[in-house]
Formats: C-alpha cells, sequence, structure tokens
C-alpha cells in the first residue's frame, strides 16, 4: 500500500481545492515558511484518526476549517482526501479487487463530521 495523492479543500491554509500527487520515488514537500507544508501533514493525521486538535497544531476542531484572511471569507467545511495505491487481494472484501482506494474527511462548522472510504460513509 503506497499513499499517491492528498486532496485538501477548506483545511486550514488550503481554502482552495490542492492536489499533491506522490509520485513513486522520492517524495518531498518543501516551501517557505508559512506555504502550508505542516497543514498537508496534519491532514493527512487528520484523515488516518487524529481527534485531538491540540495535535493538529489548533485549539478546537472548529480550527481546522479555514477562517478568513485579508482577501478571503470564512469557509463553512473542510475535506481532506487520501487516495492510496494497493495491489489486488490486498484488503478484505468488498475491497479485494481494487487497485486503489480513497479515505475522506469532512468537518463542518456546524459541528458535524463525516467518514468515506470510495466516496461512501
Amino acid at each position: 500500500m503506497r499513499l499517491k495523492r492528498i486532496e485538501l479543500a477548506g483545511f486550514k491554509s488550503f481554502v482552495d481545492p490542492t492536489r499533491i500527487d506522490l509520485d513513486r520515488g522520492i517524495t518531498a514537500i518543501v516551501g517557505s515558511n508559512g506555504c502550508g507544508k505542516s497543514n498537508s501533514i496534519d491532514g493527512l493525521r487528520w484523515v488516518l484518526g487524529e481527534h485531538s486538535a491540540k495535535h493538529l497544531r489548533g485549539g478546537v476542531m472548529d480550527d481546522l476549517i479555514f477562517q478568513s484572511s485579508e482577501n478571503r471569507s470564512p469557509v463553512a467545511v473542510c475535506d481532506v482526501e487520501l487516495t492510496f495505491s494497493i495491489g489486488k487481494g490486498a484488503l478484505a472484501s468488498p475491497y479485494h479487487e481494487l487497485n486503489e482506494i480513497s479515505i475522506r474527511r469532512r468537518l463542518t462548522r456546524e459541528g458535524g463530521s463525516d467518514a468515506y472510504i470510495n466516496g461512501k460513509m
């Protein structure tokens, strides 16, 4: 199983939908201070099950949703999806025939939180 892609929207500093492809070989996320390197890793940890806002560098879970900026209004929802490349038979039924699987987590300002596997709750 290999992480193939991270997609973030409305998550912390990623107000616009952002896709990070992780190709085979060595992949690194580099950039200047404040560009979102740590936020992309927080998104990965959140989808994989982290429930503590403190461990995601926030005070409350609402801090995960883009708050606003000088030029942008706050958004109502954040969404992070991880796509994994897998070998056939690596997972139990009903996923055993798939070559890839996606796991997505969504949070709303009203406090609703949903998790999806291949687009289904």
